[in-house]
C-alpha cells in the first residue's frame, strides 16, 4: 500500500533547486524531504509527502483534518501498524 500523508515544514535545509530539502514535522516526528516539487513552500505550510518527497501543497484545515483522521488507533489497526 502506497500512502501519501501530510506533513508542516519546520525549517529550510537547502532552498537550491534541485535539491530543494525541508525538515518536515508528521505529529510530532521529523524528517528531512524533498521539496522540489513545491519550492514555493513556505515555514509552516503544510505538505502532501510521499516517499520522502513533497508532492504538493496542502490547507491547513484540510491537513488538520487528515491527520486527526489519520492517528485514530482503528485506522493504525487496518494499516497493520503501531498505534502512537
Amino acid at each position: 500500500m502506497c500512502l501519501a500523508i501530510p506533513g508542516q515544514v519546520v525549517r529550510w535545509v537547502e532552498r537550491q533547486p534541485p535539491f530543494c530539502e525541508a525538515e518536515v514535522d508528521f505529529l510530532g516526528v521529523r524528517r528531512v524531504c524533498n521539496l522540489s516539487c513545491v519550492p514555493e513552500a513556505r515555514e509552516g505550510d503544510y505538505v502532501i509527502v510521499h516517499a520522502g518527497v513533497a508532492i504538493s501543497l496542502v490547507d491547513t484545515k484540510a491537513a488538520e483534518q487528515l491527520l486527526s483522521q489519520l492517528s485514530q488507533p482503528e485506522v493504525f489497526e487496518e494499516l497493520g501498524g503501531d498505534q502512537p
